[in-house]
């Protein structure tokens, strides 16, 4: 009978920050907080109707497509659009949902232009790990085989694990951020292909910007005793009701 206590003050303090922070900022913006996270789903529904008519499949794939045996250049120019790009083979509804909860809930916590970075990133992680593994040949851990290089990359998958990841470290939901890394290791361990490589190089990514900013906060704040570092996005600093500057 102890147990729910416990488990409710552990889930307040895994998801109380996070929760209270999408909620106020939700009160306050309404929906236009969630203006980059309706584009982001709206434009990836689109896209998948689009590819799957017999007229839009050879313009998506054009515009939006990446493989690693693309040049490089091309690859690049791709990448800001795959991120919108669903998979052909798996339901378009998981997509759109994952979409919707994570890049709402980073909107809200990191604001608009540091979602689409963080976004961006992950993707760019993925698509030139690709490259590398392929490259590495699969005589190596990080190596993949040359079949791969004609493979589509993720597409929105990796930019939701990355953004997933890199929430969790801000908003200190420790539990939650490593149960989404265990997960992607299961999946490469169930079937390891280049989506779940892919997401674990997005990971990878993520884990050390995080890092990179932990170390630079520790560094100021030694600097500086009497500075607070925040870790919290613009849903928490700016102000709210009845807050004054």
């Amino acid at each position: 009978m102890n147990r729910l206590p416990a488990l409710r003050r552990a889930a307040v303090r895994e998801w109380g920050p996070l929760f209270t922070a999408v909620r106020q900022r939700l009160a306050g913006r309404g929906v236009r907080a969630l203006a980059l996270t309706l584009t982001a789903v709206v434009l990836t529904a689109v896209i998948q109707v689009t590819q799957n008519q017999a007229w839009g499949y050879r313009p998506v794939q054009n515009l939006g497509a990446v493989r690693a045996e693309d040049p490089l250049a091309l690859a690049l120019l791709r990448t800001p659009l795959s991120l919108f790009v669903p998979a052909l083979d798996l339901p378009v509804w998981g997509a759109l949902a994952q979409i919707l909860l994570v890049f709402g809930v980073a909107e809200v916590c990191l604001g608009r232009w540091r979602t689409l970075a963080v976004a961006y990133g992950a993707t760019l992680a993925g698509t030139l790990y690709a490259r590398a593994g392929v490259a590495l040949g699969p005589g190596t851990f990080p190596g993949l085989p040359a079949s791969d290089a004609q493979v589509v990359d993720t597409g929105p998958s990796a930019a939701v694990v990355g953004l997933a990841v890199y929430v969790c470290h801000q908003r200190r939901a420790w539990f939650t951020g490593a149960l989404v890394v265990l997960a992607m290791v299961v999946e490469v361990l169930v079937k390891d292909n280049l989506a779940g490589r892919e997401h674990l190089a997005a990971i990878a990514a993520v884990l050390v910007v995080c890092g990179v900013r932990e170390w630079l906060g520790r560094r100021r704040g030694s600097r500086n005793p009497g500075t607070v570092v925040r870790t919290c996005g613009p849903a928490e600093v700016g102000p709210g009701p009845g807050r004054r500057r």
